[in-house]
């Protein structure tokens, strides 16, 4: 590493912090952490360090403010917006949370559970199984993704429906601020009212305020019942109403309810191992659906089943299977957390992340649709994900035998049309993604200006020299 990049004083500061198993600085230990998980981005870094605690944290942050360093905050590396990759300056440290996983305290009796940032998030979940509870936020990164990323792009995933995004499940947060000093809000409270509630400044900031160094987190009722099926729905206006329905029959047990294509049906059946259709006809549209309680005899598969048969008289439900067994539950999960992976193995990709409310996905999903059969005949459209908050992955797949650098070339339009359709409806351009790199432009284009200028003025005042996850959320 060239001295001349940070200071003598600095670095040795640094490495005394962390020792000598907080320290990479050999091109081939970096190469990891230059790159996003998309390949999107690529950056470049002459150090990484990997605090093993929030006092080793704090001390790195004291140095690097003190020289104005660069610090990007480094989990699991899954996010989709480049919101953990250095620029190309090669100016900015990595800060990688890994060796800060330990999962601090569990309190049933409470319902929380401390754990720190660098822990992935499955770990999270089977901590709390062990004592009878669920850590409800399910993601199909969950092997691999880390809490304190969770918590920076306020995640969301497949059960925000009942239990919310991860900014609904936090009770309390540790933080190192940008000078090193540390924000001690871990509580396992539900009713704290003792002036701002600082929390909800961090959570989904990206990094960009402060260093997530830990949290508490909510914790609930280990789920004993569970009534899982695949429908066959007549568009995605049935689709609504079918939700409509099982909310009012099911009360909250309604966990789950994710709205998926024939294209990514015939995609993950192409390209995933152990995907088949599950249906021995083609229907234009499906729905997974899943209910859960806490109490084994619940009903859910009645309820469920009477749901399904009241839409299909109605003629909203074409056709059900539901899940008689823990492999064939596992069966229809697998087709809907591999539409990601089929859609890379198949080609290129323009994705988005958007929302709007759930009266009008059907009407949005129309209007995109025609758009986008106008407009870009090499794409076909996948609209698939989380239908029950109103959350769509609406991506459009590069049509077989097309040319891949003209379909791509057309993506910045592709964008624009799509986040202003959402726009007309009140929605966003970023529903559980975050910003990161990717969508600095939109969030000047679409957010409230006052917002923005919020925005900034908390950045100043939290981070003055700008060290924090520089280039990211906001522009400087």
């Amino acid at each position: 590493m060239p001295a001349t990049v940070f200071p003598a004083a600095a670095l040795e500061k640094m490495r005394a912090a962390v020792g000598p198993a907080g320290w990479l600085d050999q091109p081939v230990d970096l190469e990891p952490y230059v790159a996003d998980f998309r390949g999107l981005f690529r950056g470049r870094t002459p150090l990484v360090v990997l605090p093993a605690s929030t006092r080793e944290v704090a001390a790195v942050m004291r140095v690097c403010n003190e020289h104005g360093i660069g610090v990007v905050p480094h989990g699991g590396n899954t996010s989709y917006c480049g919101g953990a990759t250095p620029d190309d300056s090669g100016t900015q440290i990595v800060l990688a949370m890994k060796r800060l996983n330990r999962i601090r305290e569990v309190e049933p009796l409470d319902c929380s559970i401390t754990v720190e940032a660098g822990c992935v998030l499955a770990q999270v979940q089977a901590a709390a199984d062990v004592h009878e509870r669920l850590f409800p936020l399910s993601l199909g990164s969950e092997g691999s993704c880390q809490i304190g990323g969770n918590l920076s792009t306020n995640a969301g995933g497949t059960a925000v429906l009942r239990y919310g995004t991860m900014r609904d499940l936090v009770l309390g947060l540790e933080v190192v601020l940008a000078d090193g000093r540390v924000l001690d809000g871990l509580r396992s409270l539900r009713k704290d009212n003792s002036g701002y509630d600082l929390r909800h400044l961090f959570i989904g900031s990206e990094g960009t305020l402060g260093i997530l160094t830990a949290a508490c987190l909510k914790l609930f009722p280990k789920p004993i019942d569970t009534a899982t099926a695949i429908a066959a729905v007549r568009d995605p206006a049935a689709a609504i109403d079918l939700l409509a329905t099982l909310r009012a029959a099911g009360d909250d047990t309604v966990t789950t309810f994710e709205l998926i294509p024939r294209l990514a049906v015939d995609l993950t059946a192409e390209h995933i191992s152990g995907v088949t259709d599950p249906f021995g006809q083609r229907f234009a549209w499906y729905v997974l659906i899943e209910l859960t309680s806490s109490h084994a005899k619940s009903g859910l598969t009645t309820t469920l089943e009477e749901c399904l048969a009241n839409e299909s008289s109605r003629g909203a439900v074409l056709d059900a299977v539901l899940a008689s067994s823990l492999r064939q539950r596992e069966s229809m999960w697998r087709l809907r957390e591999t539409i990601p992976e089929a859609q890379r193995r198949a080609g290129a990709s323009i994705k988005h992340d958007i929302s709007v409310p759930i009266s009008a996905i059907a009407d949005f999903i129309q209007r995109g649709a025609f758009w986008i059969a106008a407009r870009v005949p090499d794409g076909e459209l996948i609209a698939y994900g989380h239908l029950g908050d109103g959350n769509l992955h609406f991506n459009i797949q590069q049509r077989p035998g097309t040319d891949t650098a003209a379909f791509l070339a057309r993506a910045d339009t592709i964008h624009r049309a799509i986040h202003d359709l959402a726009a007309e409806y009140r929605g966003s351009f970023s529903a559980e993604h975050g910003i990161g790199q990717l969508k600095l432009d939109e969030l000047v284009r679409y957010k409230d200006p006052v917002s923005v200028e919020v925005m900034h003025q908390l950045k100043r005042a939290l981070d003055p020299k700008g060290i924090l996850n520089p280039g990211k959320v906001l522009r400087a």
